[in-house]
């Protein structure tokens, strides 16, 4: 048997110096390796680029870029959503396929296969089905606005204006029942010849089963001087936000800013209630321009100091700084917030003129131009003309594209023409216009329903939860 013989203490050290060696190259490798690891998370993977570095010509992804890219999918794919409850469902599909990587997006697929799905099992409405409703400014306080009785005035307010309680009593009801609010072009197909020339043809609106097209407009978004002192709001401004909203004047003298006539008060309804919108329509606003528009003072004769009627002067002399100029700036500032907010403009002749058989095609000829003059540059322009007084070029069973007045409007560039009728429907298509009738939901045709025994708003909502109860209820307020 064998047996090893000890190592000598000069073999111990030798071999101890060895091993402490090979520890600090290990050691030293293991460090070598980590601060090549750290320089590749900074400098960035092969392929790459680091802050300064050099771009590999393989266009690389970067990290900055694909977070861009997942912002800009969620922003789209909630856009569409957003489209997609307007009924907006083929532009929200149109959207979601310009995503980079949707015909592999399971996200993606599933919304585009549920918007076909709602396209396929829309139900089209005629146009000749749709019900047209308006409005005047709004009343806020009911004590003001109807506390007069003895005053001559007090009959008119009653009669055509609406409480901001009914209002949005009304829009409530109208949404809880299906009702879509739909632009007046959604009702016609248009085209146009190389001469201008513009025709139309009918177009069904399409939406869910259940929901039922309407079209709302305003009359008289001007606040006339006539208004003062009866709690209506006093201008049409814009919020911190560049929103449309409403000046109005207390009792007490101070003027306050919020929602106190339609617009604000619609837009704020449809902000909680997006489905209320047909792809994000709203109203279309009927302006004359003998007061201004939309409280602000632009008729050319304040600028000019001649023709002026006694409100007018003493409108003027309260402002001795009044500039023309600048108003019209400030107006035609609101008009564009207005426009962009989703809500149309409308001619409703400048002077509020009647326009049927007492008046004149040389009458009618004066006012247009000078609404087209005072009123068209500050808005834009518009194709609609909303008539007065509920007037018509012709009766509905005359013809009127042959009627001189219309040939006249026609070539002013007006193709839709509005008037009152207190029919559900009265629609009519033909080659080179629209005509429709409005519904007045107004303090008339709410004391019509309620006292005289003839309700022609049942399809819209409850008339005795609707009415507001601080309305005078006497019938001479009422009577025509």
């Amino acid at each position: 048997m064998s047996t090893k013989s000890p190592m000598s203490r000069r073999e111990l050290r030798r071999r101890k110096r060895r091993n402490a060696l090979i520890f600090k190259t290990v050691l030293l490798v293991l460090l070598i390796v980590v601060l090549a690891v750290l320089i590749w998370f900074v400098a960035g993977r092969p392929g790459g680029r680091g802050e300064n570095g050099p771009v590999s010509s393989g266009s690389p992804v970067t990290a900055s870029s694909g977070e861009n890219q997942a912002s800009e999918r969620d922003s789209k794919i909630e856009t569409a959503k957003n489209m997609a409850v307007q009924y907006d469902y083929q532009g929200a599909i149109d959207l979601l396929k310009t995503i980079e990587g949707a015909d592999q997006d399971a996200e993606i697929i599933t919304l585009i296969a549920d918007y076909e799905s709602q396209i396929s099992n829309l139900v089209a409405t005629s146009p000749q089905q749709v019900t047209h409703v308006f409005f005047h400014s709004l009343v806020v306080d009911p004590d003001r606005g109807f506390g007069h009785p003895e005053e001559k005035a007090t009959a008119g307010f009653c009669q055509w204006m609406t409480t901001v309680d009914e209002f949005n009593a009304m829009m409530e009801q109208m949404y809880e029942r299906g009702y879509v609010l739909v632009d007046l072009h959604d009702l016609v197909e248009e085209t146009t010849d190389a001469d201008g020339t513009v025709h139309m043809q009918p177009k069904d609106v399409l939406l869910p089963e259940g929901k039922t097209p309407f079209v709302l407009s305003l009359d008289d978004l001007s606040y006339y001087h006539s208004y003062d002192g009866r709690g209506i709001a006093s201008k049409m401004v814009l919020d911190e936000e560049g929103k449309p909203t409403c000046e109005y004047v207390t009792p007490e003298g101070e003027t306050v800013t919020g929602s106190y006539d339609c617009v604000p008060l619609l837009d704020d309804f449809i902000e909680k209630h997006p489905d209320f919108s047909y792809k994000g329509a709203k109203g279309t606003i009927a302006l004359t321009g003998y007061n201004g528009i939309l409280g602000y003072r632009t008729d050319s004769d304040y600028k000019t100091g001649e023709n002026l009627t006694a409100d007018q002067q003493a409108w003027l002399d309260a402002h001795p700084d009044f500039n023309w100029e600048q108003e019209c700036a400030e107006a035609k500032k609101v008009a564009e917030a207005i426009k962009a907010d989703g809500w149309k403009f409308a001619s409703h002749t400048w002077g509020h003129i009647r326009v049927g058989q007492d008046c004149s095609l040389e009458h009618l000829q004066t006012d247009t131009e000078r609404w087209l003059q005072d009123v068209a540059p500050l808005i834009g322009g518009t194709d609609t003309i909303i008539f007065a007084h509920g007037e018509d070029l012709a009766a509905w069973n005359e013809d009127y594209g042959s009627s001189p007045k219309f040939q006249y409007l026609k070539s002013k560039g007006f193709n839709i023409y509005c008037n009152v009728d207190s029919s559900q429907y009265f629609v009519q298509i033909e080659d080179g216009f629209l005509r429709m009738g409005r519904r007045n939901l107004d303090g008339y045709r709410l004391w019509e329903a309620v006292y005289g025994g003839n309700n022609r708003l049942e399809d819209l909502f409850d008339v005795n939860t609707v009415m507001d109860p601080k309305r005078p209820t006497d019938a001479s307020l009422y009577a025509l």
